[in-house]
């Protein structure tokens, strides 16, 4: 059986296991935060690992979106699926405009422009009125969904989550596998070759930015109706770095590359300090017990030893593993 064929029981069983996460014991409010950053970091590595574009203003389409839907659902009484919509369509624009201005540019002159374009943005929603600059937009209620749903449940939420999660991903997936995201590959791998052939690549990067911006908008609105409140740590550059490292870490270029990176990257936050806890009274070393407080430090030391010692990410390396064993190939 090859990796084409293991690919969709993977991701079923991943399904299920999500499915259930809740009744097994899972925290469905830290589960659904993982998820959306799992939509964040999918959304990135079809700009990066299928494009070939290193953004490093990604935080502009999560934050800029989170603060318009938590504007509009709370102080505009939108509905959560307008609310939705309406993030979805500002990260698209803000895609549109910041792609429009970085395809003209190559290699780190594009990424310099993204970052420079993003942190424009920061400073934008720490000055403006309705961000609530420092305190960030607070209170934001989760609603009804199509007035039946009652979203303040967090089960209802979880499960309303997941599917708009899960859909997105299909989404992603289709696109990667149209001709769309064949000429994209194209693109990344030799670009002068894709315009001999009649390609105008700068119209498919910036398409490609705008989708990726549209669903990194999504993933942004989403963890405001889950979360009930939009900061500024959303459009601080370090969000753009989390997307990037979450990326590399899983497998830049995979499907599942971004979904696993991002379970170990938000994990890592989040329990790193009960691990750091077990460990003190495990080893008696008191120094473990500040572990919490070096986030930064950990998530920066995985990153040097994914890039000194899994190049190709946790999934890129296993699925080479997998190759190497003459299970087929195609990367999933």
């Amino acid at each position: 059986m090859n990796v084409k064929k293991l690919a969709p029981i993977g991701y079923g069983l991943l399904l299920l296991g999500l499915i259930i996460a809740p009744f097994a014991g899972a925290y469905p409010v830290f589960v659904m935060k993982l998820l959306c950053f799992a939509l964040f970091a999918v959304a990135f590595n079809l700009l990066l690992g299928y494009t070939g574009l290193l953004s490093f203003g990604h935080a502009a389409f999560l934050g800029g979106a989170a603060y318009v839907t938590g504007h509009a659902v709370k102080v505009w009484g939108a509905t959560p699926e307008l609310g939705l919509l309406a993030g979805l369509l500002a990260g698209a624009l803000l895609g549109l405009v910041m792609g429009w201005f970085t395809i003209r540019r190559q290699g780190i002159y594009a990424t310099m422009i993204t970052l420079a374009l993003a942190q424009m943005l920061f400073f934008a929603a720490l000055q403006m009125p309705f961000t609530g600059g420092e305190d960030g937009l607070q209170g934001v209620p989760r609603g009804k969904l199509f007035g039946l749903l009652d979203l303040s449940s967090d089960m209802t939420m979880y499960y309303v989550c997941l599917v708009i999660v899960v859909l997105a991903f299909l989404l992603i997936v289709r696109t990667i596998d149209s001709p769309f995201g064949q000429v994209l590959k194209g693109i990344k791998e030799n670009e002068p070759r894709a315009t001999s052939l009649g390609y105008d690549t700068n119209r498919f990067k910036l398409l490609a930015f705008v989708i990726s911006a549209a669903i990194a908008g999504l993933a942004g609105s989403l963890k405001t109706l889950v979360l009930g409140f939009a900061t500024l740590s959303d459009v601080h550059w370090s969000a753009s770095g989390h997307v990037v490292l979450m990326t590399l870490v899983g497998g830049m270029g995979t499907l599942s590359g971004p979904l696993v990176g991002a379970a170990v990257v938000v994990a890592l936050e989040n329990k790193i300090g009960d691990l750091g806890s077990f460990l003190a009274k495990l080893t008696t070393i008191d120094w473990f017990n500040t572990l919490g407080e070096s986030v930064t430090i950990v998530t920066g030391l995985i990153f040097v030893v994914c890039v000194l010692a899994f190049r190709r990410g946790i999934m890129g390396e296993i699925i080479a593993w997998l190759d190497r064993r003459g299970a087929g190939n195609g990367k999933h």
